[in-house]
């Protein structure tokens, strides 16, 4: 009987059996690696539809809002008391125009799937302008 189960074991498919069932968890760990990798991909690079382009113009838009503040508490803290008060009702009111001005320009679109990525378009645009009107206040400030 033991000559019998060992040429079992020897002979047909068994002894391969075991390499394959210890590389099998590598195998399909590498490929649900590769299949993340390609989730990383970034839509914003190559947007495929217009969904994704109303998102990564709301990405845009945020992150000029972001580096916009981040300028703008600069320039605050370059002004004395009087001075930040003035830039506070200004920015409060230069929002608010922001805000209106691109409603306005995106409010050709309502009901259309573009008019997030026109809106978020414009007010990303106008964002960078103001911060770049806040950075030469900066650099006056500091001659």
């Amino acid at each position: 009987m033991i000559n019998s189960r060992s040429s079992k074991v020897t002979s047909g498919r068994w002894p391969f059996r075991a390499p394959i069932i210890f590389l099998l968890p590598f195998l399909l760990a590498g490929g649900g690696a590769a299949g993340q990798r390609k989730k990383t991909i970034d839509p914003c690079v190559d947007p495929d539809n217009q969904a994704q382009m109303n998102q990564c113009a709301g990405k845009a838009f945020r992150g000029a809002d972001a580096a916009m503040n981040q300028v703008y508490r600069k320039l605050v803290s370059l002004l004395d008391e009087a001075e930040q008060a003035q830039l506070k009702e200004a920015q409060t009111t230069w929002l608010r125009y922001r805000d209106a001005n691109c409603e306005f320009v995106a409010h050709e679109y309502k009901g259309g799937s573009i008019r997030p990525l026109i809106l978020a378009s414009c007010l990303a645009d106008m964002t960078k302008r103001r911060t770049t009107e806040l950075k030469a206040q900066i650099k006056e400030r500091n001659l």
